[in-house]
């Protein structure tokens, strides 16, 4: 089941001031943040990827898979995702963490 077009600007807006855009990926969206992918929208369900600071700054929060095969991520319920304070800080932190993507090469 593919994520609904309506759930891409509810997130996106909870996720306001900051500049976050999404990016339509295989029926699913990869949600971008300082240049770096963060987290992913499947399934109409918000994913932010793990890291060492978002995991400190979170606590316990569930965790599920995106898609078969991914990595665990943060599982944003309904409730977190409307506290506005805790989201933005858990994005900062994230983002702040994951590296730039490697440029790609120039075929010839």
């Amino acid at each position: 089941m593919a994520t609904k077009k309506d759930f891409v600007p509810k997130i996106l807006e909870k996720l306001e001031p900051l500049d976050v855009t999404a990016k339509p990926m295989f029926g699913e969206y990869g949600l971008y943040y300082k240049g770096k992918m963060f987290g992913l929208l499947c399934d109409d369900t918000f994913f932010i990827r793990v890291t060492e600071a978002g995991s400190k700054f979170a606590g316990r929060i569930g965790k599920g898979f995106p898609y078969p095969g991914a990595k665990p991520a943060f599982k944003i319920s309904n409730a977190k995702a409307n506290d506005h304070a805790w989201l933005t800080e858990l994005v900062e932190l994230t983002a702040n963490e994951l590296p730039l993507p490697k440029k790609k090469k120039k075929t010839s």
